[in-house]
């Protein structure tokens, strides 16, 4: 990451001195559907999925949100919206402030845009890693390089193996995938089966990091 802690410190006392504070129950929405965005957020606690919904009436899960991180940036900066839905996975607590505000800000302090920089990036890179996870040929290297990703933003080392603390319904996973949920669920269950991960709480426990990572070789 380029910016610094005195950088990244700056941004978020910005948000917290100018913003609005709002909490969320999980499963509210921050932005629904239809809706154009309405401020500029920053998540000071909790996680936020960005998704939109297909022809077929169905959830196409776009990214995660997850705490210190701000949406909807393209919006903030450029101003084009792309109907996107924002809703919580868990309780969550954010800093609205609005966008001519926002940008303002930006434009009188050189070292935020840094930290907004390291944000874009990022997306950059999960947008990437997207793309590649759907050059696999089958649905279950698909899913296992979707799951080997969240790891990598989400995961925390247990005794047991990896745990994503994200709650990720199959249709979730599905959407990211490019499958039907029947298919995404009836090859998460061979994974199980084969003792290579496990559902816990609505989590999802990777047992054998190696073992999975053996199938996208």
């Amino acid at each position: 990451m380029l910016a610094t802690l005195k950088q990244t410190a700056e941004l978020v006392e910005f948000f917290r001195l100018h913003g609005t504070k709002q909490t969320f129950k999980k499963g509210d929405f921050i932005i629904r559907p239809g809706d154009a965005p309405h401020g500029v957020f920053y998540i000071y606690q909790g996680l936020v999925k960005a998704y939109d919904i297909t022809k077929y009436n169905e959830e196409n899960l776009l990214i995660i949100r997850k705490q210190d991180e701000i949406f909807p940036l393209i919006w903030a900066v450029t101003g084009k919206e792309h109907h996107i839905i924002y809703q919580t996975l868990a309780p969550t607590i954010t800093y609205k402030i609005d966008r001519k505000v926002f940008l303002e800000f930006v434009q009188s302090s050189s070292d935020a845009l840094i930290p907004l920089l390291d944000m874009t990036i990022e997306m950059y890179r999960l947008h990437g890693e997207r793309i590649l996870t759907l050059e696999y040929r089958t649905v279950r290297e698909r899913i296992i390089s979707f799951l080997l990703n969240m790891s990598q933003r989400f995961g925390k080392e247990t005794n047991g193996g990896i745990l994503i603390e994200v709650p990720l319904r199959h249709q979730d996973i599905a959407s990211s995938v490019n499958a039907t949920r029947e298919t995404t669920s009836r090859e998460i269950s061979a994974l199980e089966r084969k003792g290579l991960l496990q559902n816990k709480q609505s989590f999802t426990l990777l047992k054998d990091i190696e073992a999975l990572s053996k199938h996208l070789i």
